[in-house]
């Protein structure tokens, strides 16, 4: 086989890495991820993995009043985000290493994603000193709007197709449950979208 070209690059199938964070406040630094989960799904809706921690929070963080007020109100989804606890540094490196066995490119995917990305990748950084992802962050509300033809506020789940939710669990606000229902929603996006089967691939970022 002749050698590539210099600069050129050699095409990887997307990873859509669907994620869910739970926090104790709206950002992070002030506040703590709690929790996260990422469930890996190739464009036709084959799940390859999951990872999912518990964290200990941040030593100089508080929850934010708001949010623990409305944590008060889910005993159960707080229990579940509280138990084993990791440390950040522990986690966040073992993430990253899951990250880069997966058979592609990660692309994260999240709703909403960027307040599930802004949480991953501040962590990823302080911790793991790199993102995998990038900044490759793909938000399925917005995918949703441009497949309907909708406004983006207007766009909602009740709006949606409801073949798109077939045999999906309920949101429970447990990481590792909403990211793997959230990932089968986007799939089912996916499969949606004619232009999604015939699309040329951009080997770029």
């Amino acid at each position: 086989m002749g050698r590539l070209p210099y600069g050129a690059r050699v095409a990887r199938a997307e990873i859509y890495v669907s994620t869910d964070i739970e926090a104790d406040g709206p950002i992070p630094g002030p506040h703590s991820m709690l929790s996260f989960a990422s469930a890996a799904f190739t464009a036709d809706n084959d799940l390859v993995g999951t990872f999912s921690a518990n964290l200990v929070t941040l030593p100089e963080a508080s929850g934010d009043p708001t949010a623990m007020a409305w944590w008060a109100t889910q005993p159960q989804a707080w229990a579940a985000c509280r138990a084993e606890q990791q440390e950040p540094a522990v986690a966040m490196v073992r993430y990253k290493a899951w990250l880069d066995q997966l058979p592609g490119r990660p692309v994260l995917v999240g709703y909403p994603a960027a307040f599930d990305f802004m949480f991953v990748y501040w962590y990823l950084m302080r911790f793991a000193g790199s993102s995998p992802f990038s900044h490759s962050a793909l938000d399925i509300k917005t995918y949703a709007m441009a497949l309907l033809g909708t406004g983006y506020r207007a766009t909602v789940k009740r709006t949606m197709p409801r073949s798109w939710f077939e045999d999906q669990a309920r949101h429970t606000h447990v990481a590792l449950d909403d990211a793997i229902e959230q990932g089968a929603l986007f799939c089912a996006m996916l499969a949606a979208n004619p232009q999604a089967q015939t699309a040329p691939h951009d080997p770029g970022i």
